[in-house]
């Protein structure tokens, strides 16, 4: 799989005249304008990007990154909010795009996200870059600059109120032996040593602990639980062997199940491996994370678009089925240079909405399910909001909504 790296480009940006905040649904939000010069000159390699001065929002410290060249696709403009500050805060934005004219062109969803230690991100595709170069669509301001409007939702400066302490108390319980009344001693797997060309010597087997409660294993992951055996009548440590999965995506897998976030990076540079742990241990919301990191950092080509496939389809990752949309998106070149003799036809649905979705050409005068025209992240927040569960292929949740509706 390919790996393009990120690198800042040069250029010049400058910051707008200061903007009122605004108000919304019982919501305050502040913005940003940024005037991008000379962009249709800016480098277009993918996931170059070029960076806003800092600036400030409830007191952390932000930035917008733009990817000329598109980040998540290509033929696409980026834009991320860049969160700089140490600590965590859960806030709204958005970003706009603003014609020569000053009007608002383009919005992105005005969506909610938690932000982490130091330089964690979120952001969209957020134009075209042909419609932006289109000099027809009188994007670019006629010194070829480019306006984008950022938006962060204001901290309410009402009294403070600490919050529900449980969460906290819950992460540090995680692997305390002196109140645990579970061990799992997870394996390293027996291997030789790849150092060694001829001479090669065998590894030992080892064994790292990492300790926990049956009580919450038995809320929070039956499955683990479960391998647990039963309750220990003497009121010693129970003893559980797990040989399936690395001591640190166990450590990660535990971790969240007492509350705890995977931090992004890790997130993306073992997701399969979280992945399968997740999946075969039923932590459905930590599989749905290492999905997404998996999504937004995967490259996917020609090369390597059926590996992806069959096993999102092994492991019933339907958002990581995205890689249909590189199917519709490259349709001719994939029927000629890929082999569809283990396509799993089962799938052939998912890959015709994702035709269909491409073609722009709509549902108007045609007899479809609204349902089946939406994206697998719709499908998951409809269900979320119905407390269903938000796991499972297209089919399973469209029936799922449908059975509760």
């Amino acid at each position: 799989m390919a790996n393009h790296s990120c690198r800042i480009i040069e250029g010049k940006v400058s910051v707008g005249c200061p903007l009122p905040s605004s108000s919304g649904s019982g919501e305050k939000w502040r913005s940003f304008q940024f005037h991008f010069h000379d962009f249709s000159n800016l480098s277009t390699t993918r996931k170059h990007f070029i960076a806003s001065p800092e600036f400030i929002c409830n007191g952390h410290r932000w930035q917008l990154k733009v990817y000329p060249g598109g980040d998540l696709h290509e033929g696409q403009v980026s834009a991320f909010v860049c969160h700089l500050s140490e600590g965590r805060i859960t806030t709204g934005f958005g970003i706009k795009v603003i014609d020569k004219f000053g009007k608002t062109t383009k919005r992105t969803p005005s969506s909610k996200n938690e932000f982490y230690d130091g330089y964690n991100h979120c952001g969209y595709d957020i134009i075209s870059r042909s419609v932006l170069l289109d000099e027809s669509e009188n994007i670019l301001d006629d010194n070829g600059t480019l306006t984008l409007i950022v938006s962060i939702e204001e901290e309410s400066t009402t009294v403070f109120v600490p919050k529900n302490p449980l969460v906290k108390m819950m992460r540090e319980m995680f692997n305390d032996g002196t109140t645990a009344d579970v061990c799992f001693e997870v394996s390293t797997a027996e291997g030789k040593d790849d150092d060694d060309d001829d001479d090669r010597t065998k590894r030992a087997k080892t064994t790292t602990p990492v300790y926990a409660h049956r009580s919450i294993l038995e809320k929070c992951a039956p499955i683990l639980a479960a391998i647990c055996g039963s309750n220990n009548d003497s009121g010693g440590v129970a003893v559980a062997s797990v040989n399936d999965v690395k001591p640190h995506i166990f450590h990660h897998l535990l971790f969240y199940v007492y509350g705890g976030s995977i931090p992004e990076e890790e997130l993306k540079t073992h997701a399969k491996g979280i992945i399968d742990a997740a999946d075969k241990y039923s932590i459905i919301n930590l599989k749905l994370a290492a999905e997404a990191a998996y999504v937004q950092s995967a490259d996917i080509s020609l090369d390597n678009a059926m590996d992806n496939l069959l096993y999102a389809d092994s492991r019933n990752c339907a958002l990581l089925k995205a890689v249909m949309n590189f199917l519709a998106d490259n349709h001719y070149a994939a029927a000629s240079n890929i082999s569809f003799s283990d396509f799993p036809t089962h799938v052939v649905k998912d890959l015709l909405i994702a035709v269909g979705r491409n073609s722009k050409k709509g549902v108007h005068g045609t007899n479809v399910d609204e349902l089946t025209t939406l994206c697998v992240s719709e499908l998951r927040r409809k269900l979320d909001k119905m407390g269903l569960e938000v796991d499972g292929s297209r089919e399973a949740m469209i029936d799922s909504i449908k059975s509760h509706s």
